[in-house]
């Protein structure tokens, strides 16, 4: 499904954008940020409870293979991804803190995507050779880890340097994506055609789902309509090249295939379906701030 070239090149996008994300934080942002906590342990809450309950219950519901439900599952249980900065920003969100939420949600995930996983695994049947052994997922968000604090460090000690790094970071995030969209959809057109209803019906359902029960969990735990936006894109895009890049380093290139179609197809699709959110979340934004300037000039 993917050429060994794109596998390079998603080992390469992820060790960039994690450097990246890294430079976009310094030690004195979690000190601020852990200050008034609340926005950030919603947002994880949504992140680890709400997402991979909602994929264990897609999979028995549209009773997907063992292939396809390790597939969602681990879309569902993974971190947010630098994309949902870039959408917060263009939802007029509250940018700093989804890059709070994202850098939070990545550093927990070396403990909670491998429990999570392994959990719902065990409840959905998962077994044999379809398993990811937990402390191999542990061992590559590790590995990750090490570009985030090197981007950190750069920050602190240049941030013209750290703010470069960042800008290059997002940069090449986008344009890697861009480029396996671009060489994949072609060469699996046939692919896309023959897939069932239902696994479109995950696909595309895991992350909007997510992203409403994101925006009710927030504003059920009184967040205000701006954050809850920002939380409900945190909650619904997800790291689908972080998941990509787990398959092809845990499975054999033979069983490789069914195990990608939903995460591959994830990353394709959310990208719709978070601009048409954006849209929409975007004008809300707009009609909030012209309502809070109508009433001070009332006033």
């Amino acid at each position: 499904m993917l050429t060994e070239l794109e596998t390079t090149l998603l080992g390469v996008m992820m060790m960039v954008i994690m450097l990246g994300m890294g430079a976009s934080m310094t030690p004195r942002d979690f000190l601020i940020a852990f200050r008034k906590p609340k926005g950030i342990a919603v947002g994880l809450l949504s992140q680890f409870a709400v997402m991979p309950f909602l994929g264990f219950l897609l999979a028995i519901g549209l009773g997907l293979s063992p292939a396809l439900v390790v597939g969602l599952l681990l879309i569902a249980c993974m971190p947010g991804g630098t994309t949902s900065n870039i959408f917060a920003y263009f939802s007029k969100g509250v940018l700093a803190l989804s890059i709070m939420m994202t850098t939070v949600s990545t550093l927990a995930a070396v403990v909670m995507v491998p429990v999570l996983l392994s959990f719902y695994g065990g409840l959905a049947g998962v077994s044999g050779d379809y398993a990811i052994p937990p402390a191999n997922v542990a061992q590559i968000l590790v590995v990750l880890l090490v570009p985030t604090l090197l981007g950190m460090v750069l920050r602190k000690l240049n941030p013209n340097i750290g703010a470069t790094v960042e800008l290059i970071g997002s940069f090449v995030g986008v344009l890697v994506i861009l480029f396996l969209v671009v060489t994949w959809v072609p060469r699996n057109y046939q692919l896309l055609l023959d897939t069932a209803p239902s696994i479109y019906l995950a696909t595309i359902g895991i992350g909007l789902i997510g992203m409403l029960f994101g925006y009710w969990v927030a504003r059920g735990l009184c967040q205000d309509t701006n954050r809850a936006r920002t939380i409900s894109l945190e909650t619904g895009i997800q790291n689908g090249p972080l998941a990509v890049l787990v398959i092809t380093l845990s499975f054999s290139a033979a069983m490789q295939q069914d195990v990608l179609l939903i995460p591959v197809l994830y990353s394709l699709f959310i990208v719709l379906t978070s601009t048409a959110i954006t849209l929409w979340y975007r004008r809300s934004a707009t009609r909030e701030a012209l309502a809070r300037d109508a009433a001070k000039l009332g006033t």
